[in-house]
């Protein structure tokens, strides 16, 4: 297949639109008769986790096991991460080791 090909131009398809979903009936994939195309990946779930079409808009989100969005992300560069961010425990002797002084040193403010 070549880069500029659609899926349709490459199989040589005259019937439109095309269509392939996946084991779950999922539409993966979708391309019409003027050569415009969108695809779509998704989670175990069934959440659409990535969106594409042939304008070169694109979307990715991520879930959390609830099944609530925590991530967007587009091409017209938003952002929106709601994941959870790690939570570092330190030592007070790691906190010293990484400041490079003696734990003697440290006192912790309120």
């Amino acid at each position: 297949m070549k880069d500029n090909q659609t899926i349709a131009q490459f199989l040589n398809i005259k019937d439109f639109p095309l269509e392939i979903k996946d084991n779950n009936g999922n539409q993966i994939y979708i391309e019409y008769s003027d050569g415009y195309w969108d695809k779509c990946d998704y989670d175990a779930k069934g959440n659409q986790i990535y969106y594409e079409d042939s304008n070169g808009y694109w979307r990715k989100c991520e879930y959390d096991d609830e099944g609530n969005q925590i991530y967007f992300e587009d091409s017209d560069g938003t952002i929106v991460d709601d994941r959870p961010k790690p939570i570092i425990e330190l030592t007070l002797e790691d906190i010293a080791k990484l400041k490079g002084v003696d734990v003697c040193q440290i006192r912790i403010k309120e």
